[in-house]
């Protein structure tokens, strides 16, 4: 990574010199001009894409519970919109609140790589702060620069958090070591909060610092026996904290240089078995042009080709005047990072959080059904009770094909390939079903933008009125009036007088 040249970060008390990698990151937050058409054209489709996802979480009361001010009634004056409800909260729970959303449902982009995360998560930070900052400068204070935070500027904000999070996941596994890849959006929103926070270029680095000296998450609720509904909330924790930080650094807090590196007490020795951080690329705009979005289903995503091979292979039984009752098994030939994620053949699916990280599950439900919806996953659903659904997902087993392994992590193709292989009863084997690239795929981004659009007027509906959406789909196509726009203003076109579910 290039060495940061800026003079205010040299050393501070004592002599000690900020770790490197947080330099760089300070560095590319407040002097990097991103100039990518494409990348900010495909963060307006992320920024559309993940507000309706939250949107849609909406509809479970699992999610619904948590939402909302710490203390009921509470009103914060200039805070932040809690889009489809009827909060107005601090930054710190409205960032809490909207990460949570937009996480819930597993439904929003992607990122793949030695540690694979959620980019799109960050905006719950960087919409709570936007929206808060821009309703208090409004009002006469003087948050950052005192101006008012554009459209524009969160989707700059969005594609700083996307590279941050995504280059220092390209070549560092956290779970191998047992953390969960949200560390990663603490340290990314962090990062770019304190930029629109106006802190200096020092006091980003303080934040930086202080997110990875923090408490780091296990990934214990995401691997059974352990699986539950925190880590669909884990995110807007994430988001919530790099805030609460970035608050106590803007009224004074220092920062911790060495955090990385110093020896035995440092991340690095701590929680990372003494190994530094590789970096493939330098920080620039490549991680949200490459960015993956969940367009079919809300699965995870290394299960996406797996599915939509299940949904073709299920056409094919239906023209052969056959169906899954006729199967035998199914073998899905794929990618080590499914086998160590979401391969569950045999462990018992006892919620929601269970099902949505079982490529089995996900598989059968889509064989049996020739659906997969969030619905699917919740218990006492359909799917949730079919015998035959269980019955299918105990016979279907996965094996690794180390050349999908080696085009996962090829920069040059990043495909996410699965194959399926059904077995009938009556000893017949169907071809190889093989789907290397979902649909959101950047190989495939042209043909997912119209469904893309789709997806996200479909999760406004049963929030607001038709005339309002058209009028949200409308402005989110129109690239020169959405980005010119407050951030508040457009919060205000989400607004509820009260939720509907």
């Amino acid at each position: 990574m290039p060495a940061l040249k800026s003079n205010e970060m040299g050393s501070v008390g004592g002599g000690r010199e900020y770790d490197s990698e947080i330099k760089d990151m300070a560095n590319y937050v407040h002097n990097y001009k991103v100039d990518s058409d494409l990348a900010y054209e495909t963060a307006r489709y992320v920024f559309l894409d993940t507000l309706g996802c939250g949107l849609e979480a909406l509809r479970f009361k699992e999610c619904t519970k948590l939402l909302g001010p710490v203390v009921t009634g509470t009103v914060v004056p200039n805070g932040t919109r809690v889009p489809g409800t009827p909060y107005v909260l601090d930054p710190v729970n409205g960032a809490f609140n909207i990460g949570a959303m937009i996480r819930w449902l597993d439904y929003n982009d992607c990122w793949l790589a030695a540690e694979w995360g959620h980019p799109s998560d960050n905006l719950g930070g960087i919409l709570a702060v936007a929206d808060w900052a821009s309703r208090t400068n409004r009002a006469g204070g003087h948050i950052g620069n005192g101006t008012i935070v554009t459209i524009r500027q969160v989707l700059e904000a969005m594609i700083k958090a996307h590279e941050i999070q995504g280059c220092l996941a390209l070549e560092n596994s956290y779970n191998k070591v047992g953390l969960d890849h949200v560390v990663l959006v603490k340290v990314a929103t962090a990062a770019v909060v304190s930029r629109m926070l106006g802190l200096s270029e020092r006091q980003t680095a303080d934040a930086i610092s202080q997110a990875w000296v923090d408490g780091q998450s296990l990934r214990t609720y995401r691997h059974s026996p352990n699986t539950m509904s925190r880590k669909s909330w884990a995110a807007g924790d994430a988001c919530q904290r790099a805030v609460n930080l970035v608050l106590k650094v803007q009224r004074g807090e220092h920062g911790v240089p060495t955090v990385l590196s110093a020896s035995v007490w440092g991340f690095y020795d701590v929680l990372f078995k003494g190994k530094k951080f590789e970096f493939q690329r330098p920080y620039g705009s490549y991680v949200m042009e490459n960015i993956l979005f969940k367009v079919s289903y809300p699965a995870e995503f290394h299960s996406q080709t797996a599915v939509e091979a299940a949904k073709l292979i299920h056409a094919d039984l239906k023209e052969q005047g056959k169906s899954v009752e006729d199967i035998e098994s199914v073998t899905i030939r794929t990618h080590e990072a499914c086998i160590r994620i979401i391969d569950k053949q045999h462990k018992p699916m006892d919620n929601f959080a269970d099902r949505d990280h079982c490529i089995q599950y996900m598989v059968a439900t889509m064989l049996v059904f020739n659906r997969l919806h969030a619905t699917d996953y919740t218990d006492g659903s359909e799917a949730a009770t079919s015998p035959l659904v269980e019955s299918l997902r105990t016979r279907i087993s996965c094996i690794e094909d180390p050349l999908f392994t080696k085009s996962y992590h090829d920069p040059s193709t990043r495909s996410i390939p699965n194959a399926l292989t059904v077995k009938l009863k009556d000893g017949t084997t169907l071809q190889e079903t093989v789907v290397e690239a979902p649909l959101g795929h950047r190989l495939r981004r042209e043909e997912a933008k119209p469904e893309i659009l789709k997806k996200y007027e479909r999760h406004l509906q049963g929030h607001f009125d038709e005339r309002r959406i058209e009028e949200l789909v409308e402005l989110g196509q129109d690239r020169e009036k959405l980005e010119g726009m407050g951030a508040d203003r457009y919060m205000d076109l989400y607004t509820k007088e009260k939720m509907d579910w």
